[in-house]
Formats: structure tokens, C-alpha cells, sequence
């Protein structure tokens, strides 16, 4: 069985073709800058890309046996909660959810339809990133809003990274060796954008990025949590436009607005260097991972592990061992000598007597939105 997978974002695709049961990847890519200056001038020209390459490295893709594509949708609202066989209707919903993620729904709307077109004899199955956290119970995802306003526009928590975070989850579950059903954890998705997700028995209680994925944690361009009324108040006094804090708030803020680099490593380096910004910056940046951290183990009552996954969490022994430090009275500790060995495997970084095992596992959103699409089509 063979599945290809789309992972459309704003200006770029990324594409592999797996076999979920093996996984072997019998080729992935690459397209981005797309509509830039020195990129490809569209998705549509960026898709033809992608089936030439993989035409060019396996033959001609209705030669294939192509079981299923696999389309990573980001916002699914509260309309889809797992995953969907699409048709016309389903399209015309995503379309419609478009105001909720202006920069991801409707790239990733243009991918698939012209996925559609180009291999109409195929199943096409959209994977919502909000559809692993459709768990949230009332309490867990509703704002203390006018009612009537928030029902009317759908106003509500939804959360993201639900893809990565359902693989994690199961991988967690069995390093510990342990039923995913009999599993509590929070798990850290820390890159570019970062979440926590607090995980019982393999459903989400709670995450905390909100209706968009803004609130939360600090990110690399995102504030995070930040009150509303400093909204209201730079609008008033510093004339700031609606547009002007939309772009104030995703793409200049966190850590590029705090410390100038939204790449930890390079925050890293300024901090070393003495650059007192950059020190405060990583600083906060872990202080509201152990916030959340706190938090969710008060939720869940009883955590059998803290999971870092995503590029900072997999691959930044720092920020894991300082976003942790201080929890051993709650059970959490790190292993500083697991936690400096660098591995693409999943381990267990925290001593062998912890109470609350802190684990590092790598995710793999296309392999999971493959398992997924092929568990619709097939049945299995």
C-alpha cells in the first residue's frame, strides 16, 4: 500500500510517498518560495513540480497503485474531527473555515484541489491538525465570551498540532510500554510554533493554543499568551491598525521580537555572547513551558511522562533541561548526561527513579497522516 502526502503551507509543499505499514519513504521533497521573487510563481506551478519529481524517481503516478493522498489541512473548526474522504462538499467546508487560518487553509485548499484534478481516480483524504483536540471537553475549550457572540462566529479553543501530537502520543506510549488507552502525558511541540498538550488515555484534555494558533506558549515569531487589553491599548495609543497587530503579534514578535532571531540556535549565540535580550528571551521562553508543564500535570492529576518533540524539542538539550528545572517536587527531573546525547530515537532522558519520565520523541506528521488516510480508505 501506497500513500502520498501533501504538506501544504503558505510557501512551500513538502511530499512523501509511504508505505505506512513499513514505513519506507520511496521518495519526499521539497517545493518553497513559493511566490517569491526567486521561487515558483504559484502552488499550482510548485504541484506540477512535485509530480514531475515523482514521476521522475518512481514512474508515472497512476502507475502507482496509489492507495490514498493524504492532505494536512490545518484548522477543521469544529466540523471535522477525524479524518475525511473528500468530495465538493468537503472543500466548500474548508473553504468556508478559511477565516479561521488565512495563512494555512487556503493553501492547502489549492493544493488539494488541484491534487484532485490531477489524480481524480484516487482517494483524497484531508487530516485536520485541530481534529485530535475535538476530546476537549466544554470546560477545556470555551471562553469566558458573550455567548450568543461566540456560538454565532465559532468563536472557541480548537488547537493545533493534533497530528503530531496523536503519533507522539502512541510512540510515547509504547517506549514506556505502556496501553496508550492507560497514558497520561504532556506533550511539548516546540519548532517555529510551539503547544502543550495535556494527553489522558490517549485523548486530549487540553492544549494551549486557542482559536488560532496564537495563545500559548512563546514561539519564534508568535507572543503567546498576552492580554487583550495591550491590544486595545496600542491600538489608542499608538494608532497600530487591526493589519498592524495581526502582523505585530504572528510574525514580529516571541523570540524574534525579543531577542531580534527567531531561531533558538542563533538566540543561543547572542545569549552566550552577553546579549542581555537574548538571555531574558530563551529565559521566558522556558519559564512559560514550565507554566504550562504545571498546569497540565494539575489537570491530569497523574502524568506517567513529560514527551519534547519538533525540532527545539528534539534537538535542544538546553531548553529541555531548563524548562523542566525546578519540577523535582512534582516528580519531573532530567538526566543531564541522557539529556546531552543526541539521538534521532526516541528516549527517556530523566533518571530511572523519576516518578514522571521525561521523554524526547521525534515526530512524523507524514507518516501518521498516511496511517491515517490508509485506515479510512481500507477500513483496517
Amino acid at each position: 500500500m501506497t500513500v502520498l502526502v501533501l504538506n501544504c503551507g503558505s510557501s512551500s509543499i513538502k511530499y512523501q510517498l509511504i508505505d505506512p505499514a513499513g514505513p519506507a519513504r520511496l521518495a519526499k521533497g521539497l517545493v518553497e518560495r513559493i511566490g517569491e521573487a526567486d521561487g515558483v510563481p504559484d502552488h499550482a506551478t510548485a504541484l506540477r513540480r512535485v509530480v514531475d519529481e515523482l514521476e521522475e524517481a518512481c514512474g508515472p503516478l497512476d502507475e502507482l497503485g496509489l492507495a490514498a493522498v493524504g492532505h494536512r489541512i490545518v484548522h477543521g473548526g469544529d466540523r471535522f474531527a477525524e479524518p475525511t474522504l473528500v468530495d465538493d462538499d468537503v472543500e466548500r467546508a474548508i473553504e468556508e473555515l478559511a477565516p479561521l487560518a488565512p495563512l494555512h487553509n487556503p493553501p492547502g485548499l489549492t493544493a488539494l484541489r488541484l491534487a484532485r484534478r490531477e489524480l481524480p481516480d484516487v482517494p483524497h483524504v484531508a487530516v485536520f491538525d485541530t481534529a485530535f483536540h475535538q476530546t476537549l471537553s466544554p470546560v477545556a475549550y470555551t471562553y469566558a465570551l458573550d455567548r450568543d457572540l461566540a456560538e454565532r462566529f465559532g468563536v472557541r479553543r480548537y488547537g493545533f498540532h493534533g497530528t503530531s501530537v496523536s503519533y507522539v502520543s502512541r510512540e510515547a506510549a509504547r517506549l514506556l510500554d505502556r496501553d496508550p488507552a492507560d497514558t497520561n502525558l504532556v506533550v511539548l511541540h516546540l519548532g517555529n510554533g510551539a503547544s502543550a498538550t495535556a494527553v489522558r488515555g490517549g485523548r486530549s484534555v487540553d492544549t494551549s493554543m486557542g482559536l488560532t494558533p496564537l495563545e500559548g506558549l512563546v514561539m519564534g515569531t508568535r507572543t503567546g499568551d498576552i492580554d487583550p487589553g495591550a491590544l486595545f491599548y496600542l491600538h489608542r495609543e499608538a494608532g497600530l491598525s487591526v493589519d498592524e497587530l495581526d502582523g505585530l503579534l504572528n510574525r514580529r514578535s516571541g523570540l524574534l521580537g525579543l531577542a531580534g532571531a527567531n531561531d533558538l540556535r542563533e538566540v543561543h549565540r547572542l545569549a552566550k555572547a552577553g546579549d542581555a535580550a537574548a538571555q531574558l528571551a530563551r529565559e521566558l521562553y522556558c519559564y512559560r513551558i514550565r507554566h504550562y508543564v504545571g498546569a497540565y500535570l494539575a489537570v491530569l492529576g497523574r502524568a506517567d511522562a513529560i514527551v519534547f518533540t519538533a525540532g527545539v524539542g528534539e534537538n535542544d538539550s538546553w531548553v529541555r533541561s531548563h524548562s523542566l528545572g525546578g519540577l523535582r517536587h512534582l516528580g519531573v527531573e532530567v538526566d543531564h548526561v541522557r539529556n546531552s546525547f543526541a539521538s534521532s530515537r526516541a528516549q527517556v532522558i530523566s533518571p530511572d527513579e523519576a516518578k514522571v519520565a521525561v521523554l524526547v520523541v521525534p515526530t512524523d506528521e507524514e507518516l501518521e497522516i498516511a496511517r491515517q488516510a490508509a485506515e479510512l480508505v481500507t477500513g483496517a
